[in-house]
């Protein structure tokens, strides 16, 4: 008798040990899908697969799927996909909730489409709580609830990206203002000395004309000045 009972022991231990395997895993998948959770727990096998990026307000399309591996039977799952808002405020998404069903040795799966609500960017998360039971011959195990969290889809920030691409509009803007502001400066530079010259030059001509209109009326007065000759 105490020899069944340290086999039963060792081949719980044991079975725990194997059972008890969990391993997060992020997969490229066809058409923009991406396996972000893989787990195996005491005999039930968790897996999401889901949309690898989209943008605000885009939908997420996925699939929440169980096996069992023996006899088992769950009494709660919940998958719950949580945004954050603003980057930083977590808010909830979308829920995927079932319970009181066998699961013996097949498949189970829950498909999902949620649209991203407004200003939720940045990685979303996603949180699995499992309670259940699998049965391994003579030997029943137990799970009271086990939550398993994990990253999700990537939501792009497009109103920063918005911002980043007005402001480098208005970077290149600037930079072509300012050359332009440069360019008139030495135009401007250039006229003002061409202006000088022609200053310069008017007043050479004015003075020039003066002798001039002297030196002629000098010259008549002169000659008309001279004694005749009888």
């Amino acid at each position: 008798m105490r020899i069944r009972n340290h086999v039963i022991v060792f081949l719980t231990a044991a079975i725990l040990a194997l059972c008890v395997v969990r391993t997060i895993r992020a997969q490229p998948q066809p058409e923009n899908m991406q396996t972000f959770f893989d787990s195996t727990a005491f005999g039930i096998r968790i897996q999401v697969n889901a949309t690898a990026e989209v943008g605000p307000t885009e939908n997420i399309t996925g699939a929440f799927s169980l096996t069992g591996q023996t006899e088992v039977y769950v009494k709660s799952i919940n998958l719950n996909i949580f945004g954050f808002l603003n980057g930083t405020n977590r808010i909830l998404m979308a829920n995927v909730s079932d319970g009181d069903f066998s699961l013996n040795n097949t498949l189970r799966q829950y498909n999902f489409t949620f649209r991203v609500p407004d200003w939720v960017w940045d990685t979303t998360y996603g949180e699995i709580d499992v309670a259940h039971s699998a049965k391994y011959g003579p030997v029943t195990l137990n799970n009271d609830g086990f939550v398993f969290g994990f990253t999700m889809t990537k939501v792009t920030n497009s109103y920063l990206q918005g911002l980043e691409q007005r402001f480098n509009e208005l970077k290149q803007l600037h930079e072509q203002l300012n050359q332009s502001y440069w360019d008139l400066e030495r135009n401007f530079t250039a006229l003002e000395g061409s202006v000088n010259e022609l200053d310069n030059t008017r007043t050479v001509a004015a003075v020039l004309g003066i002798t001039t209109v002297f030196f002629v009326a000098t010259t008549l007065y002169s000659v008309l000045r001279k004694p005749r000759e009888y």
